[in-house]
This record gives C-alpha cells, sequence and structure tokens, in this order.
C-alpha cells in the first residue's frame, strides 16, 4: 500500500532534517547518512523512504549503489509557503521592537 507523506510532518522530525541537511550540497549513499547517526541502518533507510516519497530526496542509481540528494525544487516549494509566515512574524517583530525602543526613552 502507498501511503501519501505529508512533507510537513516528514520534516517535522529532527532526524530527517538532520539527514536533509547532510544530503544538501552532495549525494550520498545510506551508508554513508546512516554512519552520522547513532540509530539502526534499517531506521535511517526508513527515515530515506519517508523523505523519497514526500520528494524532498531524489535516489539516483550507479550500479549497485544508491544515492541520495535533496530535491531543490521541492524544498523550494516548501520554503515558498513558509516565506509569507516568515514575513509576518519578522514584521511582528520588528514592531515589537520599535515599540520597545520607544518604550525605553
Amino acid at each position: 500500500m502507498n501511503l501519501r507523506r505529508d512533507v510537513f510532518q516528514a520534516i517535522a522530525d529532527p532526524t530527517r532534517r538532520a539527514i536533509l541537511l547532510l544530503v544538501a550540497t552532495q549525494a550520498m549513499t545510506a551508508g554513508a547518512i546512516a554512519s552520522n547517526f547513532d540509530t539502526a541502518r534499517p531506521t535511517v533507510s526508513k527515515h530515506l523512504q519517508i523523505l523519497t516519497e514526500c520528494e524532498l530526496l531524489k535516489h539516483e542509481q550507479n550500479g549497485r549503489e544508491i544515492s541520495y540528494i535533496a530535491n531543490a525544487k521541492k524544498m523550494k516549494e516548501v520554503a515558498d509557503f513558509i516565506e509569507p509566515f516568515r514575513q509576518m512574524w519578522d514584521d511582528r517583530f520588528n514592531k515589537l521592537e520599535a515599540i520597545m525602543k520607544n518604550y525605553k526613552k
């Protein structure tokens, strides 16, 4: 059964975020990724599966090795969704900072 994974549920997990950071700049094999964690390889494989199903990771097969790399297009979609919220909070914090500066005078 092929479950549809939600991108935001996928990135909610700290291990999956760490995996995304690892492969952000270079392709890595599952073994190389797993060596960065104190967890069982099948656990890392499950994380890779979830990230791949969400299309946050792509995999390429070179002979018997499979390398994982971040899918920049999908990551941009996530960033584009989050950007208006970031701007809203920046504006709110800037307004609060201005109020606090006036309050201190």
